[in-house]
């Protein structure tokens, strides 16, 4: 997984975020690399990081993930500087952080959302899914949600539309391709913190809020996601195409995470104990708790009665 010497990788959306850590580990690992996103300044730093990182070649291609056009120069440009592209990190997203209903969504945001989280996402899948197919295989991961997998109170409908809707096309390219060497794969994140988001995060509490709702109590760090990209990007999962990796702190796994400590793991404390101090909740328990300390009549008797 850690050895990418002699491999090209075209990362998009690589300017910030995740995508900027997804170059520092490929370039780590040694990977040539082919960067886009629509700051050229912000990619040429990166670009500058992942050359010090041990990256033999980075070409940096700017282009908007929304323009067909943009897509073909950037797909073709990156085969012209390096002669092949082995693996596609799809990773260029947007989202809609003003808080609007379903009911109230304009369509405006809606289709821009559609325009670089799906269309974007599909016209790469396409023009770099032909160049593999025609020079004997490769690998794709795109970057899916965990908002894509089902409802949650912080979705916004267009994103979790979109995500929802690569998820299956994940599914449906990595089963089409599968015979002619094309693996498509996705990798589907919870709440991940990186350098740029974590201010706002922890500064707002939301971070232990996050945390409250996912069974490993934390959010997720960005060298998390990053090693299962590659991991999926490898030869190492050469056996594996069509699936998505929730890498989400088992958020997916739960049908429901407490936010306030369950009384019935204390009602045996005295006889078997829960082992380890486990989560304290981020709520003062309620009254109702009090009636419940003994267990449920009929059903719980404490060693007393």
């Amino acid at each position: 997984m850690n050895d990418y010497a002699g491999k090209t990788v075209l990362i998009t959306g690589a300017s910030m975020g995740l995508g900027e850590g997804f170059a520092h580990g490929f370039a780590t690992a040694g990977a040539e690399l082919i960067l886009t996103a629509r700051s050229a300044d912000l990619l040429e730093a990166v670009a500058e990081t992942c050359r010090e990182l041990g990256s033999p070649k980075v070409t940096v291609i700017p282009g908007d993930v929304s323009i067909e056009a943009d897509v073909a120069e950037v797909v073709e440009g990156g085969v012209a500087a390096h002669g092949k592209i082995d693996a596609l990190i799809n990773n260029a997203g947007v989202s809609d952080m003003r808080g609007v209903a379903p009911e109230q969504f304009d369509m405006a945001t809606w289709n821009w959302i559609m325009s670089i989280d799906l269309n974007g996402a599909f016209m790469y899948l396409r023009d770099v899914g032909k160049h593999m197919l025609e020079t004997g295989g490769g690998s794709i991961v795109n970057i899916c949600s965990i908002m894509g997998h089902g409802a949650n109170e912080l979705n916004i409908i267009a994103y979790t539309a979109a995500k929802g809707a690569l998820r299956n096309v994940t599914m449906q390219l990595g089963c089409e391709w599968a015979d002619r060497g094309v693996r498509v794969n996705s990798v589907s994140p919870g709440f991940i913190v990186t350098e740029m988001v974590r201010p706002a995060l922890e500064g707002m509490g939301m971070d232990k809020w996050i945390a409250s709702r996912t069974p490993m109590r934390r959010i997720g760090e960005l060298n998390e996601i990053v090693a299962p990209v590659m991991f999926l990007a490898s030869d190492g999962a050469s056996y594996i195409t069509g699936h998505d990796l929730n890498v989400d702190g088992g958020t997916n796994a739960s049908n429901g995470t407490y936010q306030i400590p369950p009384i019935h793991q204390e009602w045996n404390a005295d006889t078997t104990p829960r082992v380890g101090a486990g989560y304290e909740g981020i709520q003062p328990r309620p009254e109702w708790y009090e009636a419940m300390k003994a267990g449920i009549p009929g059903i719980h008797y404490t060693p007393e009665g």
